[in-house]
């Protein structure tokens, strides 16, 4: 209810007047109690909003222990993972709704009602005042004699002083009230629609949640008809076999026992004796006996490593043991030592007595035929055993992305925060991230911050290695070198979000941590990066491309015999390591005769060696500066300065005008390091940047023959038609070097392009075998780099 009193009928003060001031008092009592009791509630809800989550994180963190206890069974693990973290994330979408509604009803009301009607009551206090004074002046003047001339002046002066303040004070009044039922409306309508765009944005973030967990959902429905299925069945399976079991006589159970040399898990035999220790008071105790690998070997438990008793058979005797108290006992002696042990019946202990022999025998048998000792699988009960009885270690295999992520040093807490079992990245900056703080990095915009999941999204293996290059540890000793000079504090687990945010954004945004090189310490830098010799990693990724080997001399197209040799179709095919390689032909070298085969033939002139990789000179520049750091930085494949120099201001798309206005982009593919391409492609590095010659990346990875590099960069939308000064594009370039590889990577990617523009302007999707080629070269890039260090010619006469 708008009420709107007039200022020219308050200096009136008539009965209309105070009518409508009674109204509006009455009115402004009523509003304050009704948004008290709305604030309160607010309050009431934001706390059982926070009971619900502290709830319902407790349900979360018991579905995940579900999950780790289900490690054995992927399908519940996975899904039970996956569900976990979309519920994590619903938990803390609840957290930004409920610190909202704390913002936009409990704060702002109370700041309306703390303010606004304070003021409204100070002035009705005044007002009431100078109304009570005005009546009593009245009252007085009224009352003056005639005949007293100096009481009616002082009266009359009282009275027109009085009249003078009350005009202004109610004047003021007036204003307090038509302000505060002006402002009422707005502050009431801010608030309550504030809260329901959190409304509006919690239900987005869920549905987009969900969306993306919906595909999921439905192919696990669509497998749960089938395991209610098969449920059914082995139950039926397990009932029939239970009863078939329990029907057999188990009277005689001791001749179960055979020895089995070629048993499908290496274990001739095994089962339980007892076995007398050589301690002086000659205890007995029962373990799990097995032979196997012509050994005998005991253990007291399953994870226990098996203890062996006899490294060879061959060398051992077994006999019955008579002269003992206890029965069924037998005793295997070796030249160094003797074993007694015991059975549970006389069956079982000739069972034992036959397979130490039969084990003896066949341990002799095969050492005459093959020469070598027994090397059969170990069972899961006892493990593989070497010469010494250790078990063997299994390589890891299938290791996720977050798995290897969080193994660098510093990654298993969030950088920022601390926050232990991080689950997202920023992948531009390689560092690991808590929900809370990925969230506030979202919302420095990619061009500071890029996020990804580690657990939802897919991982292409050049980026997993970027992000085990750098790490938390190495980010913060850029990014919070003078964070402790300057006294600031780091956020902990549990901080209130806006005190994180702002931790964010002094850190990343303002960079206000970061420690400035003086002068003299950027020229050391640079001077040292450029002179840093190229360091050849474990991977041979950034060997360049090998020579091509010598040919005979032979006719174009013709081989020793004469015959005319005819080029496979173009194509593709996968190769024995599992790479797929351009078809190429070349001579058989049986068809050479012995003189031409000793004497080295020169390279055909239709495919000349690849130029050289240009050495790089460091030349006194006119100015040091972050961005020659980067440059040098790129070059000798040091992503720890490549940040620092980012860190310190550099431009990514910074060019060196001193040399042939290169990027450091291109001095990346100088250096040989897909990593380090990565690394600036994240940053917002322009791909199809030019030098002077107008050679842009993927010519010189083209150039230098880095096919994992033109992979990538068509990947990352390389121009492959730009042509240089001396109008030759990639692909020419490729085809005149005879690098089979690449030239197959720039046709596809042209192929490819070509389909998508056929099928229209929002196709997306591309050619499948272009995708499966390209993936195999990423892997092969990344995971085994010397399969792509081979020169490979390419014959530009085939069609």
């Amino acid at each position: 209810m708008k009420i709107t009193v007039d200022f020219e009928e308050c200096l009136k003060d008539s009965p209309r007047f105070r009518a409508t001031i009674e109204e509006v008092e009455g009115d402004v009592c009523e509003l304050e109690s009704k948004l008290d009791k709305l604030v309160k509630l607010c309050i009431g809800m934001i706390d059982a909003g926070k009971a619900y989550n502290a709830a319902n994180k407790q349900f979360v963190n018991g579905i995940r222990e579900l999950a780790q206890q289900s490690t054995k069974d992927e399908v519940i693990e996975s899904s039970l993972t996956k569900f976990a973290e979309s519920l994590q994330e619903m938990i803390n979408y609840h957290t930004i709704l409920f610190d909202q509604a704390q913002r936009s009803i409990k704060t702002q009301l109370q700041t309306f009602v703390k303010d606004d009607l304070r003021k409204f009551k100070e002035a009705k206090k005044q007002f009431d005042k100078v109304s009570e004074e005005k009546e009593a002046a009245l009252i007085k003047n009224a009352q003056a004699p005639r005949n007293k001339q100096h009481e009616v002046e002082e009266a009359t002066n009282i009275l027109t002083a009085t009249r003078k303040c009350f005009r202004h004070i109610v004047l003021d009044y007036v204003l307090q009230i038509n302000v505060l039922q002006s402002k009422r409306r707005s502050e009431i309508l801010k608030s309550m629609l504030s809260f329901m765009y959190a409304h509006l944005t919690f239900f987005h973030q869920g549905y987009d949640l969900f969306s993306e967990l919906q595909p999921l959902m439905k192919q696990l429905g669509g497998q749960l008809d089938q395991l209610v299925v098969d449920a059914a069945k082995e139950k039926r399976d397990m009932e029939q076999k239970h009863s078939t079991i329990q029907q057999k006589d188990f009277s005689n159970d001791d001749t179960k026992l055979e020895y089995n040399v070629d048993a499908d898990n290496g274990i001739a035999m095994e089962g339980y004796l007892f076995k007398r220790a050589s301690n002086a008071f000659k205890t007995w105790n029962r373990r799990w006996f097995s032979i196997q690998n012509n050994q005998l070997v005991y253990q007291k438990k399953f994870k226990d490593n098996p203890t062996v008793v006899v490294e060879d058979l061959r060398l051992c005797t077994v006999k019955h043991c008579e002269d003992i108290e206890r029965r069924f006992c037998f005793e295997v002696v070796s030249p160094t030592k003797s074993c007694m042990m015991q059975a549970d019946s006389e069956k079982l202990r000739q069972a034992w007595i036959k397979a130490v022999q039969n084990s003896i025998a066949t341990a002799f048998r095969d050492k005459g035929d093959d020469g070598e000792k027994l090397d059969r699988k170990s069972s899961t009960s006892t493990g593989s055993l070497d010469s010494g009885g250790e078990p063997k270690e299994r390589p890891l295999k299938g290791e996720s992305a977050l798995q290897k992520v969080l193994a660098i040093p510093g990654n298993a807490c969030c950088c920022d925060c601390g926050q232990p079992d991080p689950r997202w990245a920023s992948i531009n900056l390689g560092i690991t991230l808590c929900i809370q703080c990925s969230g506030i990095h979202r919302s420095l915009g990619v061009h500071f911050s890029k996020v990804r999941s580690l657990t939802l999204d897919t991982w292409e293996p050049e980026l997993l290695k970027l992000m085990c290059e750098l790490g938390n540890r190495v980010i913060n000793q850029i990014y919070e070198a003078r964070r402790e000079e300057l006294g600031a504090r780091k956020p902990q687990p549990g901080d209130p979000r806006h005190e994180v945010e702002a931790y964010i954004k002094a850190k990343y945004v303002d960079r206000r941590f970061v420690r400035r090189p003086s002068d003299e310490e950027l020229r050391n830098k640079v001077i040292s990066l450029s002179k840093q010799e190229k360091r050849l990693s474990s991977s041979s990724e950034h060997l360049p491309p090998k020579p091509p080997p010598s040919t005979p001399r032979l006719r174009p197209g013709s081989n020793a015999s004469g015959q005319t040799v005819r080029s496979a179709d173009s194509g593709i095919q996968n190769s024995a390591d599992g790479s797929r390689e351009m078809l190429a032909t070349t001579p058989s070298n049986n068809s050479l005769s012995d003189a031409d085969a000793a004497e080295p033939a020169p390279m055909p002139a239709t495919l000349p060696p690849p130029s050289p990789c240009k050495e790089m000179v460091f030349y006194e520049p006119k100015e040091y500066s972050s961005g020659l750091q980067l440059y040098w930085a790129s070059f000798a494949r040091s992503l720890p300065d490549m940040a620092e120099a980012l860190a310190h201001g550099a431009e990514v798309n910074w060019v060196n005008t001193e040399d042939d206005k290169r990027t450091p982009l291109i001095m990346a593919v100088q250096g040989g390091s897909l990593v380090t391409c990565e690394f600036l492609l994240q940053n917002a590095a322009n791909v199809n940047q030019q030098d002077a010659q107008g050679r842009g990346s993927l010519h010189h990875a083209t150039m230098l023959g880095h096919t994992g590099q033109v992979c990538l960069f068509l990947k990352r939308g390389a121009n492959q038609n730009a042509a240089d000064i001396d109008e030759k594009t990639p692909l020419t370039i490729a085809v005149e070097a005879a690098n089979a590889d690449i030239v197959t990577l720039l046709r596809l990617a042209k192929m490819n392009e070509e389909m998508r523009e056929a099928e229209g302007p929002y196709s997306q999707s591309g050619d499948e075998t272009y995708q499966d080629i390209f993936q195999d070269f990423t892997l092969m890039a990344s995971n085994d780099p010397d399969k792509l260090n081979r020169y490979q010619h390419y014959d530009p006469q085939r069609p």
